[in-house]
């Protein structure tokens, strides 16, 4: 999948709520009610991303839940990130 340019980032950003550019990334932090609804939440965002075959970098910090996507492999962020993105606030959202 291809890198996207920067007017692709800024558009696909409009779709997004809560997320911010950094760099060659993207980022949002989730809050939950305690840590364990914080896991339920990366249980249920791990196997989606599995079967996407692409992985956020996740930190666990009680009950925030800190996700970053980028493509590595592409050196940026290319439509995969994004996809990942809306699928990790519609699982946020249940």
């Amino acid at each position: 999948m291809a890198k996207l340019s920067r007017a692709e980032i800024d558009e696909r950003m409009k779709g997004l709520s809560g997320w911010t550019v950094q760099g060659n990334e993207i980022r949002k932090q989730y809050t939950f009610r305690d840590f364990l609804e914080a896991i339920a939440f990366v249980d249920r965002l791990a196997p989606i991303a599995e079967a996407a075959d692409h992985h956020p970098d996740i930190l666990i910090n009680y009950k925030r839940v800190t996700l970053t996507y980028s493509t590595h492999s592409e050196g940026g962020l290319t439509g995969k990130d994004f996809t990942g993105a809306a699928a990790a606030d519609t699982i946020a959202a249940h």
